[in-house]
């Protein structure tokens, strides 16, 4: 009988330390992916200073000529801002702006163009709604454009970083317990 509880509590150490490697592991792998994905975008972000922005303009384009080609079919909201103390056009994230510099905001849905264009009058009552609102700058002088919300900021950063070290701490706990359950069962036998 004690033959076989020994080996009953050393088959289920073995399986709790596999877990603990693997949460372990799983979280380091996690890091490195987060390390050369989230953590570029984070570095490379210069839309650091927040600032107040006031609404001058806004529009809605749809298809248009621009530089001798044809703009996707679907509506755009346009917005113009004056914020740190200048005009600038205001981009709703940093992959708007690297989507179409000629859209402030564009739409989520673009299977629907009536539905695109309700979201995007939607948005625009909004900004007539509350002409005042956060906005994110760069610091650079010549940057004529703003943010209004950052997809790679430090609340971002800190989400993603949740639950790798959160996987991290919990394969470690369990490393340390059964290694302590090891020893004390070590000394228990001693005696």
């Amino acid at each position: 009988m004690g033959k076989k509880l020994v080996m009953a509590q050393k088959r289920g150490e073995t399986r709790a330390l596999c877990l603990g490697v693997a949460m372990v592991v799983g979280a380091v792998i996690t890091y490195y992916i987060l390390g050369t994905t989230v953590l570029p975008l984070y570095q490379k972000s210069v839309w650091t200073q927040e600032s107040t922005c006031h609404l001058i303009e806004t529009t809605i384009r749809d298809q248009e000529e621009l530089e001798g080609k044809r703009v996707p079919q679907y509506p755009c909201l346009w917005v113009n801002v004056s914020a740190v103390g200048r005009w600038a056009v205001l981009y709703h994230t940093e992959d708007t702006r690297d989507q179409n510099q000629q859209c402030s905001y564009i739409p989520s849905s673009l299977d629907s163009y009536q539905v695109a264009r309700a979201d995007v009058e939607e948005v625009r009552a909004r900004f007539h709604e509350h002409q005042d609102f956060f906005c994110f700058a760069t610091t650079r002088e010549n940057e004529s454009s703003v943010l209004y919300r950052r997809l790679y900021g430090p609340q971002s950063l800190l989400f993603s970083l949740f639950w790798p070290t959160f996987l991290l701490t919990g394969g470690l706990l369990i490393i340390v317990m059964v290694k302590i359950n090891q020893s004390l069962s070590i000394l228990a036998a001693q005696r």
